[in-house]
């Protein structure tokens, strides 16, 4: 019998063997900019999860019950910090306390973070919007894969090497490009204050109808002010965004019109959420990628109407 069975056992131990060889990291991030550079710099190794998908806003988020579940689970949770997920943060406080969990922005250098408009000692946390303060999340994120999982250390050194080389080839494209936009026409209306790194990075005057956080409701009164804005100026095209009603954004229109002043929608932009799953404008390359080429054609610009690499979608 034994010569029959040894066989067997040694498929079983190899079987074994290969599951845990193939066992992945389960890692949890809040938003997708967080979750595709994880699954960028941990490849194979990782399998990742986002809570916020596409279209929504992470500054209202609450945690559901089976978000709850997944990161009591996860061997690694990864969210913004910086106040972005206000709402969250007292979970994360007690979370910290059972579980691998980690704020990607909050070791940011302090001399680079833009002051909170609402919140005495906050910051503005839309680093993303900016390609070389997006290294530093960046960073943060290989760390905390390598803490949760030294055994594939090299791997997550090779691939963050490889991402912050791809972020270094977006930011040189993207300070080209935007370059191209003649300077009054580098006014960036949108609905609310999301790109203001992106305005200090690449000199735009950056006008949003709310705050910092979307919390903030815009009253008739900042509305009015910004068509003074837009008819004294001669702005003819303003920006609504994927994880924001237009609604704001169309009064603008509506009442720049009321004074005979034409103001166009100059693009669909991505503020806190990327595109669709599954699409480049649904990872972070993508994303950014997208932003710069809609802003800089739309403003009168040079860029190429498929971006950095033709892949962006057509009729964008």
């Amino acid at each position: 019998m034994l010569p029959r069975l040894a066989p067997i056992l040694v498929a079983l131990i190899l079987a074994v063997n290969a599951t845990t060889a193939q066992a992945q990291l389960a890692v949890v991030a809040t938003t997708g900019m967080i979750a595709d550079t994880a699954q960028e710099i941990g490849g194979d190794h990782v399998e990742v999860r986002a809570l916020m998908g596409p279209g929504v806003d992470p500054h209202a988020y609450r945690q559901t019950r089976s978000d709850i579940v997944a990161m009591t689970r996860a061997d690694l949770v990864l969210w913004h910090g910086l106040f972005l997920e206000a709402q969250m943060e007292d979970f994360f406080a007690d979370l910290s306390r059972s579980r691998n969990v980690v704020a990607v922005a909050e070791t940011t250098p302090r001399e680079v973070l833009l002051a909170h408009d609402d919140y005495q000692d906050r910051f503005d946390p839309h680093i993303w919007m900016v390609p070389d303060l997006w290294r530093h999340a960046a960073a943060e994120i290989r760390d905390a894969l390598i803490s949760a999982d030294p055994a594939n250390a090299d791997a997550y050194r090779t691939n963050a090497e490889t991402f912050l080389a791809e972020l270094e080839t977006l930011s040189d494209y993207a300070t080209q490009s935007l370059s191209t936009v003649a300077e009054a026409q580098r006014v960036l209306v949108t609905a609310h204050d999301a790109f203001n790194y992106f305005g200090q990075a690449y000199g735009f005057e950056v006008l949003g109808i709310q705050g910092i956080s979307t919390d903030s409701e815009a009253g008739l009164s900042r509305i009015a002010a910004l068509v003074d804005v837009l008819v004294a100026r001669d702005i003819a095209a303003v920006f609504v965004e994927t994880s924001v009603s237009d609604r704001n954004i169309r009064a603008l229109i509506e009442g720049a019109a009321a004074r005979g002043h034409a103001v166009e929608i100059g693009g669909e932009l991505y503020s806190d959420a990327m595109g669709d799953t599954g699409t480049y404008e649904g990872t972070y390359l993508g994303m950014i990628d997208h932003n710069v080429t809609v802003i800089t054609r739309a403003l009168g610009g040079a860029a190429p109407e498929r971006g950095m690499a033709g892949e962006l979608s057509a009729g964008m």
